[in-house]
């Protein structure tokens, strides 16, 4: 049969049979989702790639507490930090006859109830790089608790910015921090809370050792600025301040050694020096005369707990017309240097069929610590940790510069799964003037130095990440006036 024949301005129209159809619709539609993953702005039953970068994390904790006071205690230990946070004690008692804020000591408190909460992000920025936030909750600025008492008439709880750092690694074996960010150092917590973060910088080396990899050496250096001076002070004065700037430059070494499959060894030497922490002692300022305070009360410290032998800070120079009834507002000043040695261990093994046994300890030497130079530096100005005796004079000012923790734990150290249980038992010894005292754990003692005793607890995960446990601190003093503090705490944790 013949064609039939294409006349001018006819448009031939090829047939596509079924199959080729089907064929092309479904590689246009390969092709334009391949185009639209490469572009990151579609792709089916999946999040957006920078959802996979960033991830959450944090914990809930609900606390019943007890504190309990002997009534033997002493019923004058001032609160120096409130002390130091006002205009300043006249310690003249022609002018002033009231006595300055005193902590309670004999007066038990039971049956609080407080929580914890802390949010955290993490961005992992890239292969090298990551960033933090975290918010947590907290009653005030403390350092070294997140923890806030419930109540107060159902009010809203207070929330602060505990963590924000940026963390660069330029080599498997060194990460350098910068911001505000956990303890990097091995450490205990008679010395640091587990709680307490750290600003500044820090940078981390850890390599492994041998083709074995058994040996892990590790180091820190951090430099961390405790405060700095104010900008406008003295505020009503035209002549200003030089900088006063405190810092903690700290340096670890150590190494961890798998022995086997069931005991390993980790160990860990560190060095921190607090830098212009201490108190000094004023030239003469005439407050009578309009002086706008004397030129050491910048050496008061912003954070303390209580323990730290403590010294008047003010020359105060005396009216000639009324030198009897000259007010006399002071501040006071850590007494002692602080360059601390710590030295700490850590041994894991297995016992009974395989339950987990952790031994642990550490020990700090304070090594400025020297009495008689405290003494002089002070003019004679000390103000607490006396014997006990009533005399205030040097022979009966009583202190130390040593610090340890003994602690042994069996079952999981950090339980996690349904099951896991731990009980521990430990004691510990601080002298007043072994390490700061605004830095460390809040619960023994209720915080800071010149303390000793024991303590023991126990936990048991009631559900993945969700576990009960309980605790009981018994403590006393070093040195000076009667102070015995008992504490229990139940809790309830949840880590997501």
């Amino acid at each position: 049969m013949a064609l039939a024949q294409v006349q001018p301005g006819d448009v031939r129209v090829p047939y596509i049979s079924q199959t080729v159809r089907e064929q092309i619709r479904d590689e246009i539609k390969g092709q334009v989702m391949a185009e639209a993953k490469a572009g990151g702005w579609a792709a089916p039953n999946e999040t957006p790639a920078w959802t996979k970068r960033i991830r959450m994390e944090g914990d809930v904790r609900a606390r019943y507490e007890s504190r309990y006071y002997d009534m033997a205690n002493s019923n004058i230990e001032i609160d120096w930090r409130s002390l130091n946070s006002g205009s300043g004690y006249d310690v003249n008692p022609n002018t002033n006859l009231t006595l300055p804020s005193l902590l309670n000591t004999r007066q038990d408190r039971k049956n609080l109830l407080r929580a914890r909460a802390r949010l955290g992000i993490l961005a992992d920025i890239s292969d090298s790089t990551q960033a933090g936030i975290r918010l947590a909750s907290g009653n005030d600025d403390s350092p070294v608790s997140t923890t806030q008492t419930l109540g107060g008439g159902l009010g809203k709880k207070n929330i602060w910015l505990d963590q924000a750092w940026v963390s660069y690694q330029p080599a498997s074996w060194l990460t350098v921090t910068a911001g505000r960010f956990d303890n990097p150092f091995v450490s205990a917590d008679e010395l640091f809370s587990s709680e307490l973060n750290f600003d500044g910088i820090a940078a981390k080396v850890r390599q492994p050792v041998g083709d074995s990899k058994d040996v892990t050496v590790f180091g820190t250096l951090g430099i961390i600025p405790l405060e700095y001076s104010s900008d406008n002070a003295p505020s009503r004065s035209q002549a200003k301040m030089s900088s006063e700037n405190k810092w903690l430059l700290g340096a670890q070494v150590g190494a961890a050694w798998k022995v086997n499959s069931d005991n390993q060894l980790r160990g860990a030497l560190a060095y921190y020096n607090f830098r212009n922490i201490s108190g000094e002692y004023s030239q003469p300022c005439a407050l009578y005369a309009g002086a706008d305070g004397c030129g050491t009360d910048w050496s008061r410290p912003s954070s303390m707990q209580k323990g730290n032998s403590l010294m008047l800070l003010r020359n105060i120079a005396l009216n000639p017309l009324d030198p009897a009834n000259t007010p006399q507002p002071q501040y006071v000043g850590l007494a002692s240097k602080f360059r601390l040695a710590n030295l700490n261990a850590r041994w894991d093994s297995k016992v009974a069929g395989g339950t987990d046994l952790r031994i642990e300890g550490d020990y700090v030497r304070n090594m400025a610590y020297d009495k008689n130079d405290m003494w002089a530096r002070a003019k004679g100005g000390i103000m607490n940790n006396f014997g006990g005796t009533g005399g205030v004079t040097q022979a009966d000012f009583k202190s130390g510069g040593n610090a340890y923790m003994l602690q042994a734990t069996l079952g999981k150290a950090s339980p996690a799964a349904r099951g896991d249980w731990n009980v521990l038992l430990g004691y510990k010894r601080i002298e007043p003037d072994a390490l700061p005292d605004a830095y460390n754990d809040s619960t023994f003692h209720l915080g800071g130095t010149n303390a000793r005793g024991y303590y023991l607890g126990g936990a048991y995960a009631l559900d993945k990440n969700t576990w009960l446990n309980g605790r009981w601190t018994s403590s006393r003093e070093v040195f000076g006036s009667a102070l015995s503090i008992d504490t229990l705490q139940i809790e309830l944790n949840a880590r997501f």
